[in-house]
């Protein structure tokens, strides 16, 4: 029971994730430095930090008995989180939300799925099979799912990039360097899931030591962890909105600014749900607990690109090309699943 809750939770994590920038197309007044500059510090700062505070006893105490290597691991993998980040964010605009998120998704899988079998984490994490052995096996079939999905999802944007030029639709910058900045953001993205597999175990430990609850503790290794990934996430707003002149319009439209702040909550639960997720999966969830929640993401994002129009008047082999794509990453899902129901053999 606890493994199905575990899946739950990490499914339902990549959905809200994949779908939760739609709240930008509403957006008239905004730009991606207004929006990006409000939901990160709303998801990066104030939420994981207001859990923290309230809902930790001791807090100062219990990060004070954390290893200082351990606190400085978690932010340089949330460091290259953060420019993946970045990247993203601008691939969501230069390329569209679907293609972004089903690129970035299996090539952040590649490498998220697969360290944490060789270079085991911290806590329960340590106890990863290799990969070796059964499930380990499974997971890299898995994985070789997602790097073909990835690679379909490719050849269906160059197919909907060529249909666009035919057609004097809007398009923000080439596809081939949209394509090299998601390809890029997509290896670094899995920081973001490092700097919880490896520095969860003694956090939640010390929390939890002073009376925290799971959540709450959880929460504490986001909000410490994630600093390096909110440097990044802040400060490249923060010099385009100072660049361009344009704070004023941060106040400009109150609906803009609300949306904004759901993209960070919604970002922030996410996140949190993924953590918890992976941990309710067992010894195996730093790499399934990833690569379900990015399969999830994808396919939270592919609904919200299609939802919002990004392949409106597409027709034929892109489109097709890109539902294949969208079926092989959730068959690699499943199994890599599958491989986490082999860890005891």
């Amino acid at each position: 029971m606890t493994t199905l809750w575990g899946a739950f939770t990490v499914v339902l994590a990549g959905l809200m994730q994949g779908s939760g920038m739609w709240p930008m197309k509403l957006m008239r007044k905004y730009k991606f430095e207004h929006w990006w500059f409000i939901a990160m510090v709303v998801g990066l700062v104030i939420a994981p930090w207001l859990v923290t505070l309230t809902l930790c006893p001791n807090v100062w105490d219990a990060y004070r008995t954390i290893d200082s290597s351990t606190l400085i691991k978690a932010n340089l993998f949330a460091l290259a989180w953060g420019v993946a980040n970045i990247l993203c964010g601008l691939c969501f605009v230069r390329i569209g939300i679907a293609l972004s998120g089903g690129i970035l998704t299996g090539l952040g899988v590649s490498v998220g799925v697969t360290l944490p079998m060789i270079v085991k984490g911290s806590g329960l994490f340590s106890e990863a099979p290799s990969l070796g052995s059964p499930a380990g096996k499974m997971v890299l079939v898995g994985v070789a799912l997602m790097l073909t999905g990835v690679v379909l999802a490719a050849f269906a944007g160059f197919g909907r990039d060529r249909i666009l030029k035919s057609t004097n639709q809007p398009r923000t910058g080439s596809f081939l360097g949209g394509l090299i900045m998601v390809i890029v953001a997509g290896i670094l993205s899995a920081g973001i899931s490092f700097a919880f597999v490896y520095s969860q175990g003694p956090i939640v430990s010390a929390m939890k030591a002073r009376g925290a609850g799971d959540i709450p503790a959880n929460f504490a290794v986001w909000a410490i962890g994630l600093m390096g990934g909110a440097l990044v996430n802040i400060a490249y707003p923060v010099y385009l909105l100072t660049k361009n002149n344009s704070w004023g319009v941060l106040t400009e439209s109150w609906k803009e600014l609300g949306l904004a702040v759901f993209i960070g909550i919604n970002f922030i639960i996410g996140v949190a749900l993924m953590g918890k997720g992976m941990l309710l999966l067992g010894p195996l969830g730093a790499s399934v607990g990833f690569g379900v929640q990015q399969a999830m993401q994808m396919l939270g994002s592919q609904a919200a690109g299609f939802a919002t129009g990004e392949w409106r008047g597409i027709p034929g082999r892109p489109r097709h090309q890109l539902y294949l794509a969208i079926a092989v990453l959730i068959a690699a899902a499943l199994v890599m699943a599958y491989g986490n129901t082999l860890t005891k053999l």
